[in-house]
């Protein structure tokens, strides 16, 4: 999702690569006071203290906000995920 926000805010491709790389190295590990994890890439969620993850949090955001529109059809996030659209006839008053 973020890949496809930064594609429609227009990011150069070099910026779309540089970020990928970046968010793509995060990694985390849970302690308890009797066990701690081994270091795992941390692949969905917002990385604490990164300045860059509250601005791409708002960028996927609005891909999902853009496909609540009245209008919009359904958005093609790409191969692995379809995301139809949330307005329905049926959610419609009368």
């Amino acid at each position: 999702m973020i890949q496809l926000a930064l594609r429609m805010y227009h990011v150069p491709k070099d910026i779309q690569v540089m970020l990928d790389d970046y968010v793509s190295g995060f990694r985390i590990w849970f302690s308890t006071n009797s066990y701690t994890t081994d270091w795992i890439s941390l692949e969905i969620g917002i990385a604490k203290d990164c300045t860059i993850s509250p601005i791409l949090f708002v960028m996927a955001l609005e891909v999902i906000l853009k496909a609540a529109e009245d209008n919009a059809g359904p958005a093609n996030l790409g191969d692995v995920c379809y995301m139809p659209p949330l307005k329905h006839s049926w959610m419609i008053p009368p």
